[in-house]
């Protein structure tokens, strides 16, 4: 008898643990609480040093997306509070690749045009200390949805992108299986949740990103690695230091 008790008690909470990712609307913000406040946790990242670049990398050459397409829509969270941290860990909410994956980007997005869709943008390049920050801030047990600072994130370099698809007609985003930044299983590139037409559209947007050279990351459907970022150093340059560009649009 108390075995049965035991077994149905551990079922029960499994259970639990598995509906736990299903507690919060997919399309809402995800939040996390840091173990120390932020600004503190910031000056300490700004004071760290990234890991050494290599002989062989190229030197940068980060363009401002803006310029480059006006069918590319932009929510840049870390430029607000709308984020995992609940405080903007931006200067600037203008969004930066390097130029080839910055060129294969308008690709993607012409393509997807004749299906009527654009691309939301959420994250591009991303200073090292922020990555830092996000490490330090995180709990370990949610560290696989960041990136490691003593080894970089693609976003460091200039070669990453968070993205999602918005609808021509309305302006309005896709809905997908998990909201941007969600630290749980409805982020994951295979998740099986969701309903069929979440799943298709992320599918699509994988599609179209994979044609022009873009790596989906398996925890993050919304994340991107373009596929040369290993000519790009890691880098800690930051927004307000990046010198500025004149605009230039690119036919849809």
């Amino acid at each position: 008898m108390f075995r049965s008790t035991c077994l149905v008690t551990i079922s029960f909470w499994s259970l639990l643990q598995v509906a736990h990712a299903a507690q919060e609307p997919a399309g809402a913000v995800f939040h996390i609480t840091p173990g120390r406040p932020v600004p503190e946790l910031m000056d300490y990242a700004l004071k760290a040093t990234p890991p050494a670049p290599s002989a062989q990398e190229k030197k940068p050459d980060l363009v401002d997306l803006s310029s480059l397409s006006p069918l590319f829509h932009f929510d840049v969270r870390y430029a607000t509070t709308r984020n995992f941290l609940s405080y903007p860990v931006y200067s600037s909410s203008h969004a930066y690749l390097e130029r080839p994956a910055a060129q294969a980007l308008v690709r993607v997005q012409r393509a997807l045009h004749s299906q009527g869709y654009g691309l939301l943008i959420y994250d591009a390049y991303r200073p090292w200390y922020v990555t830092k920050l996000f490490w330090d801030a995180t709990p370990p047990d949610k560290h696989q949805f960041v990136a490691d600072p003593a080894v970089g994130s693609m976003h460091n370099r200039g070669c990453a992108v968070d993205l999602t698809l918005y609808e021509l007609k309305s302006g309005l985003p896709v809905s997908m299986p998990s909201g941007f930044d969600e630290m749980t299983p409805r982020a994951y590139a295979d998740y099986t949740g969701g309903t069929q037409q979440e799943r298709k559209s992320r599918e699509i947007l994988r599609q179209a990103m994979a044609r022009e050279g873009f790596t989906q990351l398996p925890e993050e459907w919304w994340h991107f690695d373009y596929k040369d970022w290993r000519d790009y150093p890691i880098q800690n340059l930051r927004f307000e230091d990046i010198p500025p560009v004149v605009k230039r649009t690119a036919a849809p």
